[in-house]
């Protein structure tokens, strides 16, 4: 750190870190449980991560920190630091001072460090040009051993565990194995380089030295290398020739006999140590196969880089170093229980390219080429959001408030060239959703997204009144839009280069221009283009013509700059030699007389002897243009600018040449007319430059990472006050370049973001302070922000910008011409190619000696060559293409975030009382826990009992169990309907919606009497089937029956081997955690609850304090009139201490501010008089110190402003009127009466006041200790709950351990009792089935014998032949069945062959017959009546029909019971099985029980709880009681009492219920009489009403014509429609005359503007061409200026050549020996050159 000059009055001091160098090697190391130690930046960072503190050690060379190690006993740490001979500074733990100083262990960096397992050895590796290592006896600070490691660069040095005499090293391409060994010269470093062999080289990352001596090291592939000696020897990867790790092996660590690998894949995998240790070659492939034995993958974004254990007793969790930016907290002891991998912190990786804050709070936004953009809120030091894109972000801005109101959107440019304008809000203002667990801070929503740009977007800004938005890019073009027109385009420009920066002129500028730095020299000047109203299609380039710029090609000044600074330098020395010249000649003069004159010349001469001047440095031109690196905005038309490489070391002011249309930048070449020196920086050039809000302080960001502040004037745009400045290096020295650097909106804090990923925040000690623990407010959303859609993002890099869509649009319509051109050209070709061919055709028919060759009709051999160069060309491309498109799918980096924990609730208050010692202090809460927030699904839901679902299930419920979409389908339309219910109606829905609803309710009311009459039917059934049977008892009696018998009178324990668990009582890890987190959240409450009491009491006392101070000032007031012998003592106020307002410590008010104000002033003064300036610095911190002392000061204080200044009113209120002085006159007899009184009134309000204050206080304290006495039984409860709650976490870790085969036991008894139920529901089917088979069979044989009934009938009697008709109709015929086919041909051919199967039928069954039974059955007998015999036909036919079905109907029964039987036993099997499975789940839940009670519970007990005695005394081994309830015990006695109660009542139930049985049997007969009767009384009312009787149930059903209805509707429907379209367009008619009548206004405001401003702009040019006719004489003067310092430089070349010709004869006379030639007398110049003009 460095302060030039004086001391400033605002300095910075590190306030927070937000990242880390993630990609040194270990930089993760562990001091303590809590406390880690990583480098960021310059600086080491020790972080607890339990509450998130940092503390910072700054680099003690400031030129950045190399690596770090931890001494094994974690007492002491080493910092290898970086720089010219650098050192390694050894800091005790946890003092942090430094212990020892390491001195020239390396040249310019230490790469690595590492202790022995002793700690007494420290070996040191260092970086480029040296890579020396070194061991040092760091407690002596003396090197024992120093060598080279080697000729690249060295990754890691380590000691051997078992060995500290053994080393190995790795690096690039190497691994090196190192022993100490005594030679005859002393103890030396030995080493021996491992060779490869026929494995391919390798940079080797981690390693692990074996306790045999052999080193496992990983590979670049991901194989495990076993080395042996100084060979490999064994490869080692995993089955099927894989590699052990997707990547690198970064580490590898030995733990408890495992090898544990971490590599860049993500993944940690432990290896067997046995099977490594013995590994050996099979093959000669030098592979052996082996396979982990268990893995964490963490993310396929994660690269882990260093791990180290944490020293936590009874687990096994390890802290990850992840590449990629994050901090991970890793379980490995791969158990049931593991947790899952927890991010710690996350963090940019790589570089960070632009940082910007709110301009309204505590916020900041980052984005960087890790394709992520953070918000944090840097007051509290908490990330809030981040989100991932495709691409890196290169640029960001927030949009001022005139944009958004509530500053809530960021502007971010992407490496793709598009821009996204996100929005930021708080999610905690939105609807809260059900099912969402956590609402976080803030979320990020993609508002707008656009590309104007085909590169990266490296400058973002916006125009000072928010309307504009300025984009420019590495394509040299700068893009506008109209941010009101949601960012529509205005178009663009080109610009010379590359472009750097953008910014806009302040608000003190009279015009709206735009600076526009470009990265080679040149930097241009736009006035702010003009929106126009064009449509969009019709625009064809987005290109902004005439664009009036201003341009400004910087040449180098440097050499000029110097040149002028050494003739200044010159000058100066000779004015002083000059001084000094008439000094010795007036002690000549006064020394005359003694020495006399002749001795005066001697001293002329002597003086005249004076060397000559060298020349000055030559003017240089660089060959490169030196780049632009900043700039900003002095006046108008002129700027200052920071170049790097050969210009750097200055600033350079500028100014704009006039206006140019359409010139040529790169013939300009400009020259700055003025400049300041920037000191050290000529390599370390200013990168970055904002300025504080009064203009009154620079910031600076350098190359080299460092921060540079420095102290202007007011109103002070030419810098003349540029001199002290305060320096501070903060990113590292080598890559961490500051991108971005800025002030917070209230210049509280100072933010900077480097390239080495880190961003630091800044405390700036201004006038206001923020207080601490202050959280930034996040943005409210807009409404409706839920509901709206984001838009559709641009994911491709290929994808168009917007010129070029504009572009390839018009493109493409011009293609179109062209291609119908070219289909016109192919079809004039094709016909000229056909009479070619036809030419061809004819050549070949002519003879051989008249045909013409082929080469004679090629017309010019050109054009083939042409054809073949360009598909040279196009194959060229196409391979371009697809090595661009390989080398995209190469890149990308992905991370992950994980929120960090929140806040506490409420801090620590102590309230004191105020008349003793009692004090109270509320609870330090935290959120509640996991297990509160959280509520995890059961993994086993209990089985239900057979009696439990019997119950539920009732009648008729297997029945429908499996049809339940109808009840889906019911309770969707009803979540419809309601959504409908909210909708807004219109008139004309609402008619339409009358006419349906009467149609609907007459339809409904027929529905309804058709639903009743099926309910009552359903009903009857129901009954009928619920009638239970003689002999059937409730399942509710005999569960009852069964729990009394087994549970009833018996307390069983737990700890009983016969013990059964209750279903309902059986406990799994989700019950207990839900019961952990209930336990949580109920003390959670009660301490929310107790710390709002004592915040409650803690106001008490400051309303108190406040009455008590207005009544003391009343009591000075009263004590005033009174005389001084009956004053009474004032009671002392009572005081509020710090610790009751923790809050109040950063508050201050104005008296403060003004008194401050006051010191500083004095001693500014003081500080004038004196020279030096560090008596200014000293008492500048006097007055900081001063200051601090009085705002702490202001903590302690009795009352704050508000209520001072309220007593002050009350003393002004109460305050007796002063009796005006007269002169002194005796009082009068009224006048004594009137003071005794009033003075006897004082007294009375003096004692009033008095026992007021004093009941004040008293009240107070009351309620303090009445407070203290609940809070001190809430302890006991607390202490209570703190061991219940470890009692459950036991008993849950415990019951995850069971978890997995309980849950396995439980899915198998479901599963069997599912199968059951399955296979009973089966069985039911079946048996419902058979019973329905049974009834068709019964109908079958009601109508056969119907039939032969009704045949009998017709046959009447004394038929003689009806016998012969009878065996007609009961003939039996074999029928063939028939089939259904299709087409014509085979209907006829089935029915041939089934004509001949029938005849072959009835022959065979003729033939079967008895000779008796021969008749013929197709002829009808004489005499008899033929339709008796045709109706015997008939009869017969439908007979046979009603057997086949009989028999049909037979078979189906006969399958149904084998089906029957065969479920029949799988059911036992099944029944068996589950049987077994519940007896071994019991088991388990008995095992799980035991387990359960040999955990220790703590149960504080009073000596009148123990009840167990022997001999009178409690006994001193307790371990045979049992701890029960009062309550239990007693119920249990009040059970048996309630049991013989229960008996007795029970018998009077059952005799009861005999007698109501009797009754009911009567009643039941009576009733079936009265049934009858009423059925005969309907059935005469049907009779006498309709004329017979009828069916009701068709009668109430009857509805209306529905299609009739459903027209009228759709009629109706379309009238309202047309009519609401008709006012729709009249609506619209209105809107367009109304709008066209506001154009016209505003164009004609827009005219009168325009005139105003035409006006203006003609006086600005003339007042434009008074000032350029002055500038043109100044610049005469230069000419003549430049003609003089020619004629100087011509007069010094010839006095040099004069010179020069006489030391060379003076040279050559000194070769003769004896020569002398004097010098010769070189004539002073005439004309000095005069310097330059600032």
């Amino acid at each position: 750190m460095k302060v030039k000059t004086r001391t400033l009055s605002h300095v910075p001091c590190s306030s927070h870190s937000f990242g880390y160098d993630c990609r040194k090697r270990a930089n993760l190391q562990l001091l303590d449980s809590n406390t880690l130690l990583y480098v960021a930046g310059n600086q080491m960072v020790l972080l607890d991560f339990k509450d998130k503190t940092q503390i910072y050690l700054q680099s003690s060379s400031g030129q950045g920190i190399g690596a770090i190690g931890v001494h094994p006993k974690k007492t002491y740490f080493a910092v290898a630091e970086k720089g010219s001979f650098p050192k390694i500074i050894i800091y005790e733990y946890p003092s942090l001072k430094p212990y020892r100083i390491l001195r020239d262990g390396a040249e310019k960096a230490y790469a690595y460090v590492d202790f022995n397992n002793e700690g007494n050895l420290l070996a040191s590796v260092g970086c480029h040009p040296d890579y020396t290592i070194t061991i040092w006896g760091w407690k002596e600070e003396q090197p024992i051993l120093r060598t080279k490691a080697f000729s690249q660069d060295v990754f890691k040095v380590t000691f051997n565990p078992d060995n500290d005499e053994q080393l190995t090293t790795s690096g690039s391409g190497h691994i090196k194995f190192w022993e100490m060994a005594f030679t005859f010269t002393g103890l030396k470093l030995q080493g021996s380089l491992g060779r490869f062999g026929k494995t391919s080289t390798s940079d080797i990352e981690g390693y692990a030295e074996l306790p045999d001596g052999k080193v496992l090291s990983g590979s670049e592939w991901g194989n495990l290398l076993l080395w042996e000696g100084s060979l490999i020897k064994v490869e080692l990867c995993r089955t099927g020739m894989k590699s052990c790790h997707s990547g690198s092996i970064n580490q590898i660590m030995l733990d408890e006999g495992e090898v544990i690998t971490a590599g860049s894949d993500g993944s940690v995998r432990i290896w067997d140590f046995e099977t490594i240790d013995t590994a050996d070659v099979i093959d000669d492939t030098g592979l052996l196969e082996i396979e982990p034995i268990n893995e964490l993958h963490i993310d396929k974004s994660v690269n882990l880089f260093s791990m180290i254990k944490m020293n936590e007793v009874g687990n096994n969790f390890w802290l990850a170093q992840d590449a990629n930016g994050a901090i991970w907290k890793l379980d490995l002891s791969f158990s049931n229980i593991t947790q899952d991998p927890e991010c710690l912190f996350s963090f940019h990786s790589g570089p960070i390219a632009a940082l910007a804050v709110s301009p309204l709070t505590y916020l900041m936004a980052t984005t960087a080429m890790d394709c992520s953009v953070r918000v944090y809120d840097f007051s509290s030091k908490n990330p809030l959001v981040h989100m991932k894109f495709k691409q890196g972000g290169t640029s960001l801005i927030w949009a001022p408030r005139s944009v958004s109101v509530s500053a809530s959107q960021i502007v971010v440019g992407f490496q793709d060239g598009v821009v996204r304008v996100l929005e930021l809000f708080d999610p905690k203002g939105l609807t809260v959703y059900a099912g969402r667990k956590k609402i976080p801070d803030a979320e990020l929503h993609l508002k707008y997204v656009f590309k104007p740009h085909t590169d990266e977007v490296t400058a973002l800004a916006y125009e000072r009144d928010g309307d504009i938005l300025a984009t420019g890019s590495e394509d040299k073009t700068v893009f506008f839009f109209d941010v009101e027109k949601e960012y529509k385009p205005i178009g663009f420009f080109n610009t010379p280069g590359p472009i750097c920066q953008l910014m806009w002129s302040p608000a003190s500028h009279p015009e709206k221009t735009l600076l526009i730095i470009c990265e080679n020299g040149y930097i241009l000047e736009s006035l702010c283009p003009t929106i126009k109203d064009v449509d969009d299609q019709n625009v064809i380039t987005f290109a902004i013509p005439n664009v009036f710029l201003r341009c400004f090609h910087f040449t180098s000044v440097k050499s000029k700059i110097l040149r002028f600074l050494e003739v200044q330098r010159r000058e100066q020395q000779k004015m002083l030699k000059e001084k000094e010249k008439l000094e010795r000649r007036m002690k000549l003069a006064e020394e005359r007389e003694a020495f006399g004159e002749e001795e005066i010349p001697e001293e002329e001469t002597s003086e005249e002897g004076e060397e000559e001047e060298p020349p000055l440095p030559e003017i240089f031109m660089p060959p490169t243009p030196s780049p632009i690196l900043c700039g900003f905005y002095s006046e108008p038309g002129k700027f200052w600018v920071s170049l790097g490489n050969y210009d750097a070391g200055f600033l350079y002011h500028c100014q704009f040449p006039s206006y140019l249309h359409n010139s040529d930048f790169q013939k300009q070449e400009n020259e700055p007319f003025d400049f300041r020196v920037l000191e050290n920086t000529e390599d370390n050039p200013i990168r970055n430059i904002t300025f504080s809000n009064d203009q009154t302080m620079m910031f600076c960001g350098m190359t080299n990472g460092a921060i540079r502040v420095y102290v202007l004037s007011e109103n002070d745009p030419f810098l003349v006050s540029l001199q002290h400045y305060w320096h501070f290096n903060v990113h590292d020295n080598n890559y961490g370049s500051i991108k971005s650097i800025t002030s917070s909106f209230d210049d509280q804090y100072l933010l900077t973001a480097g390239e080495d990923g880190n961003i630091f925040v800044f405390d700036i000690f201004s006038e206001f302070i923020v207080p601490k623990g202050i959280k930034a407010k996040v943005p409210s959303p807009r409404f409706g922000i839920e509901s709206e859609a984001a838009p559709e993002d641009i994911e491709d890099p290929k994808a168009y910008s917007i010129e070029n869509a504009r572009k390839k649009r018009e493109h493409d319509k011009l293609m179109k011409k062209v291609e119908e051109l070219k289909a016109h050209k192919r079809e004039q070709i094709k016909i000229l190619r056909n009479e070619f061919w036809k030419l061809l055709e004819l050549n070949k028919e002519l003879p051989a000696h008249m045909q013409f060759q082929r080469t004679d009709f090629n017309i010019d051999a050109k054009i083939h060559a042409e054809i073949h160069k360009k598909t040279s060309l196009k194959i060229e491309q196409v391979e371009k293409e697809l090595a661009w498109e390989k080398q995209k799918h190469e890149l990308g980096l992905k991370k992950l975030q994980d929120r960090f924990r929140e806040p506490l609730e409420s801090d620590t208050i102590v309230v004191y009382a105020t008349q003793s010692d009692h004090q109270i202090a509320s609870y330090r809460l935290v959120k509640p826990s996991k297990y509160s927030k959280l509520k995890r699904p059961s993994q086993s839901e209990r089985r239900q009992s057979k009696m439990e679902r019997l119950e539920k299930e009732g009648p008729g419920k297997k029945e429908s169990q499996r049809d339940t979409g109808g009840s889906i389908s019911l309770q969707e339309e009803s979540v419809l309907e309601k959504g409908k219910k909210f909708r807004p109606r219109t008139l004309s829905e609402i008619m339409v919606e009358n006419q349906i609803e009467k149609t609907k309710k007459l339809i409904q009311q027929a529905e309804r009497a058709q639903f009743k009459i099926l309910q009552r039917k359903k009903e009857w059934e129901e009954l009928y089937k619920s009638k239970p049977d003689d002999d059937y008892e409730d399942p509710k009696d005999v569960q009852a029956i069964k729990e009394a018998q087994t549970y009833m009178g018996d307390f069983n324990l737990k700890t009983a081997p016969d013990y059964k668990i209750p279903e309902h009582m059986r406990i799994n890890a989700a019950k207990k955690e839900e019961e952990l987190g209930y336990l949580d959240t109920m003390a959670h409450g009660k301490k929310r609850y107790m710390n709002k009491c004592i915040l409650s009491l803690r106001d008490l006392k400051l309303a108190v304090i406040e009455e008590i101070q207005c009544l003391v000032q009343e009591l000075k007031n009263i004590q005033s009139s009174i005389p001084a012998s009956k004053h009474m003592p004032i009671p002392q106020v009572p005081q509020i201490y710090p610790e009751e307002v923790p809050e109040r410590r950063f508050q201050y008010d104005e008296e403060t501010l003004l008194r401050f104000q006051r010191k500083q002033k004095k001693r500014q003064d003081k500080s004038s008089s004196k020279q030096s300036g560090t008596g200014s610095g000293g008492s500048a911190g006097g007055g900081l110190v001063g200051f601090l002392k009085l705002s702490s000061g202001k903590e302690g204080d009795l009352t704050t402003r508000d209520s001072l200044s309220r007593s002050s009113k009350a003393s002004a209120l109460l305050e007796l009127p002063k009796p005006v002085e007269f002169e002194k006159a005796e009082p009068s007899d009224a006048e004594l009466e009137i003071m005794k009184r009033d003075e006897v009134k004082h007294l009375y309000m003096q004692q009033f006041l008095c026992n007021r204050i004093n009941e004040l206080t008293v009240t107070f304290d009351a309620e303090l200790h009445l407070l203290r006495h609940q809070k001190l039984k809430l302890d006991t409860k607390m202490k209570l709950s703190d061991l219940h709650h470890l009692t459950l976490f036991q008993e849950m870790l415990l019951l995850k351990n069971f978890e997995k085969q309980e849950n396995i036991l439980q899915e198998r008894v479901n599963s069997l009792d599912k199968e059951e139920q399955d296979m009973q529901w089966k069985i039911n089917e079946t048996l419902k089935e058979m019973e329905e088979k049974k009834n068709e069979i019964t109908k079958l044989q009601d109508q056969e014998k119907a039939l032969y009934a009704g045949f009998q009938a017709a046959l009447g009697e004394n038929n003689k032949f009806a016998n012969f008709l009878m065996k007609v109709l009961k003939k039996k015929i074999k029928r063939a069945k028939k089939k259904e086919v299709e087409g014509d041909a085979d209907e006829d051919e089935e029915s041939e062959e089934s004509s001949e199967e029938e005849s072959s039928l009835e022959s065979d069954e003729d033939a079967s017959g008895s000779e008796d039974d021969v008749f013929d059955d197709s002829i009808c007998p004489t005499n008899c009546d033929v339709s008796l015999f045709e109706l015997a036909l008939q009869l017969r036919e439908k007979r046979l029909d009603i057997e086949e079905a009989l028999v049909e109907e037979k078979k189906i029964v006969d399958n149904l019971k084998k089906e029957y039987d065969t479920i029949s036993k799988k059911v036992k099997v099944v029944a068996t099985n589950l049987n077994a499975a519940e007896e071994a789940l019991e088991a388990y839940q008995r095992e799980k029980q035991q387990r359960l009670n040999e955990l220790l519970v703590v149960i504080p007990l009073k000596l009148h709880q123990i009840e167990y005695m022997e001999f009178g005394e409690v006994p001193e081994d307790l371990s045979g009681t049992l701890v029960f309830s009062n309550h239990s015990l007693d119920r249990l006695q009040e059970r048996i009492v309630q049991l013989q109660e229960e008996n007795a009542k029970q018998q009077k139930l059952n005799k009861e219920c005999r007698e109501r049985r009797k009754l009911l049997i009567r009643e039941k007969r009576e009733m079936a009489k009265t049934i009858s009767k009423m059925e005969e009384t309907v059935r005469e009312l049907m009779i006498s009403k309709f004329g017979r009787v009828i069916d009701l149930e068709a009668l109430q059903t009857l509805s209306v014509n529905t299609t009739l209805e459903e027209l009228k509707i759709k009629k109706l429907r379309k009238e309202l429609s047309n009519a609401k379209e008709l006012r729709m367009w009249e609506e619209k008619i209105a809107q367009v005359r109304w709008d066209l009548m506001m154009k016209t206004k505003e164009h004609t405001k827009k005219l009168h503007q325009m005139n105003d401003l035409c006006l203006e702009k003609k006086k600005l040019d003339s007042r434009l061409n008074t000032l350029q006719n002055q500038q043109g004489n100044a610049f005469q003067g230069l000419r003549k200026a430049d003609i003089v310092a020619k004629q100087k430089v011509t007069e010094l070349v010839q006095t040099q050549l004069e010179k020069i010709t006489a030391l060379k004869e003076e040279i050559e006379l000194l070769r003769k020996k004896g020569g002398l030639l004097l010098p010769p007398i070189t004539p002073k110049p005439k004309n000095e050159m005069k310097p330059m003009d600032t």
